[in-house]
């Protein structure tokens, strides 16, 4: 399976050409060059999940690690050194087939929706480069090729969220994301450190062989402040993980990324950076659960609260796309939790087996939830839901394509995120019911919000058009993406989920626990029948609701002040109190120091500087002078 380093190679090709040379290109080729490459790279996902799951990837019924490509790159010590390679197991497939689906689908889609944009080939090239870091961080053989890619993607989305230069709050919006990702990476990197100093290496084959053995091993009796080097090691790889996935209290970059373009959105919050997070847990699996199973139950216990916090969030948010990333969030949170209440073998693994099959279906219905924004958007023209009403006469396709996702992020059977949902529910069920009961809250709201947002876009009450901006449907290019991701979003939760994907990669057989899913069920139609009450015909009673609730609402409509708390922090803690004292000290003690030893060494250097004037009279002078000199202390020193 070597063909599979083409998937990698094409976007990277892509990146380079579009990069170098699209600028003497027309628009459109470059965008017909970007998006044929997305679908060649795409094939070639298709072709090796199929070969891999249904032909050389299982053998004697467990699933197996392939290696088809692995080369040393650095070597540090005889066994500790960095390789560059490509790992094969069911969920570097599997993430292979979701990057490249939802990456074609918004190659295909900004065709029609960036048409015209000033650096319209720029904007291709940076899809291809974010196409390319996050394929090469999901077939990583190791945590360090996994951590460069890691860092591409930062890059990669600091590009493309601030797309729009000229604009002040999508350059912010950039430099928040990077700034923001930064600095969890950092602890990411000293986890890895840490890690990589007990076990002499970085291969994930080698870490999670034999029930994690090694790391257990390695850092048995290793302890700092009563946790053990294991769990600390774990903890800060996982604070990487936090704020690529926006967990609180990292989640503050991800609303305003949504200053660049709304398919750059759609990528992000489906198939890249945000997922990184979860995939960096699930890689590691084996690793958190025998040699930190404490650092597993924090992460359960942080994805459920992050979970609950953004759906109350979303509730009040007026942006469409704001609605949008709180509801990322949220889902990405259930993932985390749903990694936290994971066992390892067979059933057992049920937590970690959601978590994945949950990745997967909200993958396209995200992606289908930001691209319907995207074509509404680009109808009227405005993010705010309040300029908006009573679409769906205008815009059939994005209305029903919408609805149908708003249907599987609610848990609405038959549709995909119904399935997924419930097997977190059910993993969470039996092992912790305060995490299952907030789960089942979030589920009633997100529901509650969805279709608040659903009826607000495309029911509601009239708006007045003007027959220069009436709304109209989206051109076929953008259309297609839409139909195509409702399909998947209607099929993909009918997947046997558990015969691909487990903690030990041996397939293990689930069903339905209807009375789990019936009290989900309840409680989305719940959710949804509140939305429909207060929003499908425009009552006034939502704004006297909010009203009644006062302070809360308006807490709840400024995301909990959580940005000012962080820009506190930063500029009166750190910058004030910590920084400005540092550089106080660098410029008055440090470079006071050496601009004093500069002044002596200047001013000693002026007195003496005489004795090198290149004067013979004044050199034959000082000899005669010193000649005398010694002359003198000679007889001195004889009498």
């Amino acid at each position: 399976m070597e063909y599979s380093l083409l998937i990698l190679i094409t976007p990277f090709v892509l990146f380079l050409l579009l990069g170098l040379t699209g600028h003497k290109m027309k628009p459109n080729v470059a965008g017909i060059i970007g998006t044929t490459g997305m679908a060649l790279a795409a094939i070639l996902s298709y072709t090796i999940a199929f070969q891999y799951f249904f032909g050389v990837g299982k053998v004697d019924g467990v699933f197996q690690q392939i290696i088809p490509i692995n080369f040393e790159w650095l070597r540090f010590t005889d066994n500790l050194h960095i390789d560059l390679g490509i790992l094969l197991d069911p969920i570097s497939v599997m993430m292979l087939v979701v990057i490249t689906t939802v990456s074609l689908m918004v190659h295909l889609y900004s065709l029609a929706y960036m048409h015209g944009e000033k650096g319209f080939q720029r904007y291709y090239a940076f899809l291809s480069l974010f196409s390319f870091s996050m394929l090469g961080l999901v077939v990583a053989t190791n945590i360090f090729q996994m951590y460069i890619f890691w860092e591409l993607v930062g890059v990669s989305s600091y590009s493309l969220i601030g797309f729009y230069y000229t604009k002040p709050s999508a350059v912010a919006a950039s430099k928040k994301a990077f700034i923001v990702t930064r600095f969890a990476d950092l602890g990411f990197l000293v986890g890895i450190l840490l890690l990589s100093f007990y076990t002499k290496t970085f291969d994930f084959a080698t870490l999670t062989a034999d029930n994690a053995s090694l790391v257990v091993n390695s850092t048995a009796g290793a302890s700092f402040l009563g946790l053990s080097v294991a769990a600390w090691a774990t903890a800060l790889i996982f604070m990487g993980g936090a704020g690529k996935s926006a967990m609180f209290p990292l989640h503050i970059w991800l609303p305003d990324a949504m200053e660049g373009p709304t398919p750059v959105s759609a990528l992000i919050h489906a198939a890249t950076m945000v997922v990184a997070g979860v995939y960096l847990v699930a890689r590691l699996f084996p690793v958190y659960f025998f040699s930190a199973p404490e650092v597993l139950t924090m992460i359960a216990y942080i994805g459920v609260f992050t979970a609950l916090f953004a759906a109350v969030i979303a509730i009040t948010q007026t942006d469409i796309k704001r609605v949008l990333a709180f509801s990322t969030i949220s889902q990405i949170a259930l993932m985390m939790a749903a990694l936290g209440v994971s066992g390892f073998g067979g059933h057992d693994g049920l937590g970690y087996m959601a978590s994945m099959f949950h990745l997967f279906t909200h993958a396209f219905f995200k992606a289908l939830l930001f691209l319907g924004a995207g074509s509404v958007i680009h109808a009227v023209h405005s993010n705010d839901m309040r300029d908006m009403g009573r679409l769906h006469k205008y815009m059939p396709i994005s209305s029903i394509t919408f609805f149908i996702a708003c249907l599987a992020i609610a848990g609405i059977p038959p549709f995909s995120g119904f399935f997924s949902k419930d097997e977190i529910l059910v993993a969470a069920f039996h092992h912790d019911k305060v995490i299952f009961y907030a789960i089942l809250v979030s589920a009633g709201l997100t529901a509650f919000y969805m279709f608040r947002l659903y009826f607000n876009i495309f029911w509601g009450k009239e708006k007045t058009y003007t027959e220069h901006h009436k709304p109209h449907e989206s051109p076929w290019l953008m259309t297609f993406p839409l139909v195509f991701l409702a399909i998947l979003s209607c099929t993909t939760g009918l997947f046997d989920f558990s015969e691909f994907i487990s903690p030990d990669k041996m397939p293990f057989a689930t069903h339905i626990d209807w009375t789990i899913a019936g009290m989900a069920i309840a409680v989305a139609v719940i959710g949804i029948t509140v939305a429909t009450i207060l929003y499908a015909k425009g009552s006034d009673k939502p704004a006297q609701m909010a009203k009644s609730l006062g302070r809360f609402y308006t807490a709840t409509l400024n995301k909990f002040y959580l940005d000012e708390v962080w820009m506190f922090i930063t500029q009166s803690v750190i910058f004030k109190m910590i920084c400005e004292p540092i550089r106080w000290f660098d410029r008055n003690v440090i470079d006071g120091s050496m601009n004093g030893l500069a002044w002596v060494t200047q001013k000693s250097s002026s007195a003496i500087k005489g004795l090198q004037s290149g004067q013979v009279q004044f050199y034959a002078w000082v000899f005669v002078a010193g000649s005398i000199v010694i002359a003198i202390l000679v007889l001195f020193c004889k009498v």
